[in-house]
């Protein structure tokens, strides 16, 4: 019998796959023999305080339990951009037999075992309650400040991230960001500071890529793990992915006017990244919704070098139209979407952009992001002038 702690998705691909397993949540953890040791595998989205967690014995990742029987594998964090990341790195290894999963598409125990490589997106939840497997090559994006509440420190949520340099044995590779660069492991570091560091090293020619930032580090990322791998650079390959929707999405209303649905933002980094390729515009921004206790001072900070204004949306609207009194920035407090999109079409031109970058999860307001990213979309395409 294995238990598993948690009914979402990754627990019931578990019971589908392994048959003799018991799912356990809140409600009926009574039922849960406290003494036993059998293994417990614990779903990622329940936090390290939970009371199950706190009350159970012998638990571990779904990671760790398939351990001994997972192909060479990459693992792909970081706060943003590991999910473009992990598709174009499928996108680009198809070909050689490569699968992807772990926190985006298939849960690992539905991956199949006879692949030869699998490119598993990692979220911090499951690093931190894994102790046993590694991957083989370790991509890391930039860390910031992000899942402070599951958390409860950025220290915390660092270490998860770094938690697979710990585990990693000689040979195997690691991709991290160049503030660890003395990180002590056992594994290769090759460290960066930005996409032209990444160029240098795996003599990628920056101007044959079509994607510009923040997506042209996730297509340089997974380019450099087909050359470290099969010593292969692919242009065309790679120029041929297609990003996801809610990601720096492009909009034209019915009037020529640029919006941007940027819906997949949910933290700090996410929007201030989404920013950078237009600087030099007058800037219309959506912020808000449930920023889930992260620090919001370094994308004020990053604001006030901008022309921009600020439109407010969600359950920190004001705490947001407070940092825009500090920093000195034009704030309109609407706190729904509906009332930010009219109040922005009433002074959007052909010259400026406008757009949803909400640096914060949706779940206060809409069922997911994608929800949220929709409703712009729709909003935008029943706009008129009158």
């Amino acid at each position: 019998m294995i238990r598993v702690l948690g009914k979402g998705l990754t627990a019931k691909a578990l019971k589908d796959s392994l048959g003799d397993v018991e799912l356990y949540d809140d409600e009926n953890f009574d039922e849960y023999n406290l003494n036993s040791d059998e293994v417990t595998i614990v779903s990622p989205g329940i936090p390290p305080f939970n009371n199950m967690v706190k009350n159970a014995n012998n638990l571990m990742s779904d990671y760790d339990y398939f351990s001994s029987s997972m192909p060479f594998s990459i693992w792909i964090s970081g706060t943003n951009g590991k999910t473009t990341t992990t598709q174009m790195t499928q996108h680009l290894l198809e070909e050689y037999g490569s699968v992807c999963g772990g926190n985006i598409g298939t849960p690992i125990s539905k991956l199949d075992k006879n692949s030869k490589i699998w490119i598993l997106e990692t979220s911090s939840f499951t690093l931190h309650y894994t102790n046993v497997a590694s991957p083989n090559l370790y991509i890391l994006l930039p860390i910031s400040e992000d899942h402070i509440t599951w958390h409860s420190s950025f220290k915390e949520y660092e270490l998860s991230k770094l938690k697979p340099l710990n585990l990693m044995k000689e040979g195997e590779i690691a991709i991290v960001p160049k503030k660890y660069e003395n990180y002590k492991t056992n594994a290769h570091l090759i460290t960066y500071e930005n996409s032209d560091d990444l160029c240098k090293i795996f003599e990628i020619e920056k101007n044959k890529i079509n994607f510009k930032e923040p997506f042209l580090l996730d297509a340089i990322l997974a380019m450099s793990s087909k050359k470290i791998i099969f010593d292969e650079i692919d242009y065309n390959k790679i120029n041929s992915f297609k990003v996801d929707a809610h990601k720096v999405e492009e909009v034209k209303d019915n009037f020529g006017r640029l919006w941007i649905n940027d819906s997949k933002a949910t933290n700090v980094d996410a929007t201030i990244n989404a920013l950078v390729p237009y600087k030099k515009n007058k800037i219309h921004l959506i912020l808000g919704g449930d920023d889930k206790g992260a620090n919001l001072n370094p994308l004020f900070e990053v604001l006030k070098q901008y022309n921009v204004e600020i439109y407010t949306i969600g359950t920190n609207s004001d705490k947001l139209e407070q940092l825009c009194k500090e920093y000195n920035l034009e704030c309109n407090n609407l706190k729904y979407l509906n009332k930010a999109v009219e109040k922005i079409s009433l002074k959007h031109d052909k010259n400026a952009i406008a757009i949803l970058s909400p640096a914060a999860a949706s779940l206060d307001q809409y069922p997911s992001y994608a929800h949220r990213g929709n409703e712009f979309k729709q909003l935008i395409s029943g706009l008129s002038l009158d």
